[in-house]
């Protein structure tokens, strides 16, 4: 059993790290990078870790959780499917900007040459294409929607929501994202619904 002691080192690292990798990117982060940003040298870090390999997997899948963890948490408190729909976009695009390791891993062909990072990008698009199909699912049953195949919708949304990231966190402030973000929403939500124009 790990000790709470190791465990809040191994945080304090994976903090450290994630800022690392954030500023400088994996490619340029070093091992002494991460052990003066924690102030403690690499042999401390290497004591938790193998690598920098090891470390930004560990850093990619805390972030992966965190994302996914948030978007369960926010469309729970969806009380029908329009609501969990919209507060999954809303969730997604604001918590992406939090998770920017996570984010450049999903995005950087740089890191192809890392299989944990093609595992990862495998594992989250099955999690948020089934993720939002539930919704969709849900939207079906209560008659809210009219979708005839779920899962290629659901495809259909992630994949539109993850065209659109690099126009939204790159070209906008936050006001004008919030703004954006709704008519996503708009868009996406009155398309699903089984209203007659």
């Amino acid at each position: 059993m790990k000790s709470p002691e190791k465990e809040s080192v191994r945080d304090q690292i994976l903090n450290a790290a994630s800022l690392i990798f954030a500023k400088y990117g994996y490619k340029k982060s070093t091992m002494d990078d991460i052990g003066y940003a924690l102030k403690k040298g690499k042999t401390a870090v290497y004591y938790y870790y193998k690598g920098k390999e090891d470390i930004f997997r560990a850093v990619v899948e805390r972030e992966s959780m965190l994302l996914g963890k948030s978007l369960e948490n926010a469309v729970s408190k969806g009380k029908n499917a329009d609501q969990k729909l919209t507060l999954y976009i809303q969730t997604r695009i604001q918590t992406l900007q939090k998770v920017s390791n996570f984010y450049n891993a999903m995005k950087s062909e740089l890191l192809d040459s890392l299989e944990f990072i093609n595992q990862a990008r495998k594992n989250y698009d099955i999690f948020e294409i089934s993720f939002v199909q539930k919704i969709l699912d849900e939207g079906n049953e209560c008659g809210c929607y009219r979708v005839d195949d779920t899962k290629k919708t659901a495809e259909l949304i992630v994949n539109i929501l993850k065209g659109l990231e690099i126009y939204l966190f790159i070209k906008m402030d936050q006001e004008r994202l919030d703004e954006v973000t709704k008519d996503i929403i708009h868009i996406i939500t009155y398309g699903l619904t089984n209203k007659k124009e």
